[in-house]
C-alpha cells in the first residue's frame, strides 16, 4: 500500500508539472496552425492576384500561379531573359489592376546583370514582360540583388542591392545600393531628388547607402514606404523610405562587421537614416509587412518581420519610435523564410519558406 500511495505521489506530481507547462506557456501550437498548401523550388516573391490566387515566382526561372483553396498550382510562360546566378533569378513580383511586375536579374551579356524591372498584363497562360528600369551599370556578381517591390498609387518603389561592391552605395551615379521610384509605366517622377537639389543623382533614385534590402512594403496606415535590409555579419535593420536621404553603407555598419571580422564603421551617425529597429548578430531579415487584418487583428498597425537564417516571424510595435517592442512570434517552425503576404479579405498569412506554401491562421 505504501508503494502504491507513493506511486500515485509522483504520478500526481509529474502531472502537475505536465499542466502547468501546457497552460502557463504561449506556445505557438496553442495558438496559430500552419498547413502546407504546395511545393515549389526556391520561391521568391508572391502576389495575390484575387481572392483565391497567389501568382508566385520560383528563383530558378518559373512563374506559377497556386488556387489556395483547391491547393492546385499551375505555371505560366514568360519570355524573361534572366540568368540564375547565385543569388540571382526570378525575384519578387507584384500585382495591381490587371497588371504584373517582375523584378529579376536579367542577363545583360558577358556573365554580367542587373537588377531590373519588367511588366505586363496579367495572362494566366503566357506573360509577355517589357522592360521597364534596369540597374546601371551591369555587374558580374551573384550577390545582393535586393528586389522587393511595392506600389503607392501610381509610383512603384523597388530596391536595388549592391551586388557585394560596398561603397557604390555611396554612389548616386550608379543604382546599385539604392531605393528606386518610378512611376508603374516606368517613366520618371519629376520630383524624385534628381530634380530637387539633387542633381548628380541618377533620376531614378529615391534614397541610397542601402546593402541588400528584401522586404519593402506600403504601410497602409500611414502611407510611408518601410523595408528591410540585410547586413554583413549583424546590422540588419527595419526602416522608413526618406526621400533624399542616405542610410550610410559602407560609410556606416549598422553593429555588423565584415566577415572577416573587421570593423566597417560606426552603428549610426548624424547625417544619416537612422533605422527604426536593428539586429546585432544578423537574423538575415527578408519580407516585411504593416499588418491589417481580421484574423489576428491585435497585430493591426504593427510591422511583421520574416528572416531566413532565424527563421522566425517578429513582430515590432513602433508607433513609438523613442518606444519600440519587438516579439518572436515563432521560430523554426516552416524553414526559411523567403516572402509573407496578408489575405486582402480575411487577414490570413502566406508565406513562401522551405520550398513551400504555408498557410497560418489560428486555431479554432
Amino acid at each position: 500500500m505504501v508503494v502504491d500511495l507513493n506511486f500515485h505521489k509522483v504520478i500526481k506530481y509529474f502531472l502537475s508539472i505536465f499542466f502547468f507547462i501546457l497552460f502557463s506557456s504561449k506556445s505557438f501550437s496553442e495558438n496559430f496552425t500552419f498547413k502546407k498548401l504546395a511545393d515549389l523550388n526556391d520561391p521568391w516573391g508572391s502576389s495575390f492576384i484575387n481572392n483565391e490566387e497567389l501568382i508566385i515566382t520560383e528563383k530558378t526561372g518559373k512563374i506559377k500561379i497556386a488556387n489556395i483553396i483547391s491547393e492546385e498550382i499551375y505555371e505560366v510562360e514568360h519570355n524573361l531573359n534572366f540568368l540564375n546566378v547565385g543569388q540571382g533569378g526570378l525575384l519578387d513580383i507584384i500585382y495591381q489592376d490587371n497588371s504584373v511586375w517582375v523584378s529579376y536579374s536579367e542577363n545583360r551579356g558577358n556573365g554580367k546583370t542587373s537588377t531590373s524591372i519588367a511588366k505586363a498584363v496579367l495572362n494566366k497562360k503566357e506573360l509577355s514582360f517589357k522592360n521597364i528600369f534596369q540597374a546601371n551599370p551591369p555587374i558580374d556578381s551573384g550577390y545582393h540583388f535586393g528586389s522587393r517591390l511595392a506600389i503607392k498609387g501610381e509610383y512603384l518603389y523597388a530596391s536595388a542591392g549592391e551586388r557585394g561592391m560596398g561603397m557604390i552605395a555611396q554612389d548616386p551615379t550608379k543604382h546599385p545600393g539604392s531605393i528606386i521610384r518610378i512611376y508603374t509605366d516606368g517613366s520618371i517622377p519629376k520630383d524624385n531628388p534628381k530634380f530637387e537639389g539633387k542633381s548628380d543623382w541618377l533620376p531614378e533614385i529615391y534614397q541610397i547607402g542601402v546593402r541588400n534590402p528584401q522586404g519593402l512594403v506600403l504601410s497602409p496606415y500611414d502611407e510611408k514606404i518601410y523595408l528591410s535590409n540585410h547586413g554583413a555579419r549583424g546590422g540588419d535593420w527595419f526602416g522608413e523610405a526618406k526621400k533624399g536621404e542616405n542610410y550610410g553603407w559602407k560609410i556606416l555598419g549598422w553593429g555588423g562587421k565584415n566577415y572577416s571580422g573587421t570593423k566597417i564603421g560606426p552603428k549610426w551617425k548624424p547625417g544619416f537614416t537612422k533605422a527604426i529597429q536593428y539586429w546585432v548578430p544578423s537574423i538575415a531579415t527578408s519580407a516585411i509587412t504593416i499588418y491589417k487584418g481580421n484574423e489576428f487583428k491585435e497585430w493591426n498597425g504593427h510591422a511583421l518581420i520574416t528572416s531566413l537564417k532565424d527563421k522566425s516571424l517578429r513582430k515590432i510595435i513602433f508607433n513609438n519610435i523613442s518606444n519600440i517592442s519587438e516579439e518572436v512570434i515563432f521560430k523554426n517552425k516552416i524553414g526559411r523564410i523567403r516572402d509573407i503576404q496578408v489575405h486582402p479579405n480575411n487577414g490570413k498569412i502566406y508565406f513562401l519558406a522551405g520550398d513551400k506554401l504555408w498557410l497560418m491562421e489560428k486555431n479554432n
